[in-house]
């Protein structure tokens, strides 16, 4: 069932969304050669921690940490540890916030030092794909325009789209309904109405769409091991511009304390 949420919720999700979003600052600022995975993640649960709220991914389903950092062909669900980030890499750090019962959800990939203009071509094409894909993030519009738009313009750019994982609604729970794939016709699925909150996540392979989930049972790759990478917001449906919940900018006239 989707769930509207009322303007008391946004405002708790629009302040867990700004925990996220500065966790996840936090996460990129720590990305270096010679840096291991582990030590990304606890750059982003300290910011967690600092405001008083809790990792929404730590513990989750069995998930041992508070992010995922996943690195080249890991697409996503990465499980932080010794390994070595190194100059070229792409690492993708997914992050989740609660504050006072409600998530907030954001990912982005960063690249370690120079990589090659290939790899740059892929980062550019996702984020622009999720930005492709919110034009249509209104009130009215059907729920797969957002997924065409997205999957349009990553294909018309020479990449694929991730099938097998999607996104979701967001709210008291960190996967609500409705599920929110990034490849589809238009004009399908719910109407979107103003107070629905869904998290966009453009998952974006250089090879292949087809992915495996690892030995670890968490861990998801590209089959052909061509890299992948991920961008993510937490948006609110409004009567108007939907609105991105997991900016790391507090709002004017907001406090994260109230």
């Amino acid at each position: 069932m989707i769930t509207l949420k009322s303007p008391y919720e946004i405002a708790l999700m629009r302040k867990a969304g700004f925990i996220a979003g500065r966790a996840l600052e936090a996460a990129g600022r720590a990305i270096a050669p010679g840096v291991t995975t582990q030590e990304v993640e606890e750059a982003a649960r300290k910011v967690i921690g600092e405001y008083h709220a809790t990792p929404s991914f730590l513990g989750y389903g069995g998930f041992p940490a508070a992010a995922c950092v996943s690195i080249n062909e890991e697409v996503i669900h990465g499980i932080p540890g010794k390994r070595i980030i190194r100059e070229g890499d792409l690492v993708k750090v997914d992050v989740g916030a609660i504050f006072r019962g409600y998530h907030g959800d954001t990912a982005r990939t960063f690249a370690c030092g120079r990589i090659d203009p290939e790899a740059e071509r892929l980062l550019t094409v996702t984020r622009q794909s999720f930005y492709e894909g919110i034009k249509f993030a209104r009130e009215g519009h059907k729920l797969t325009d957002i997924s065409h738009a997205i999957q349009s313009f990553a294909e018309g750019n020479g990449f694929s789209v991730v099938r097998r994982f999607v996104g979701h609604g967001v709210g008291a729970n960190l996967h609500e309904d409705p599920e929110v794939p990034n490849f589809g016709e238009a004009g399908h699925g719910p109407r979107l109405r103003a107070g629905m909150t869904i998290a966009i996540e453009p998952m974006i392979n250089a090879g292949a769409y087809g992915v495996r989930v690892e030995s670890d049972g968490w861990t998801v790759t590209t089959i052909d091991r061509k890299p992948s990478a991920h961008y993510e917001h937490t948006v609110l449906i409004t009567e108007g511009d939907p609105v991105l919940l997991t900016s790391p900018v507090v709002g004017e006239g907001e406090s994260i304390q109230d």
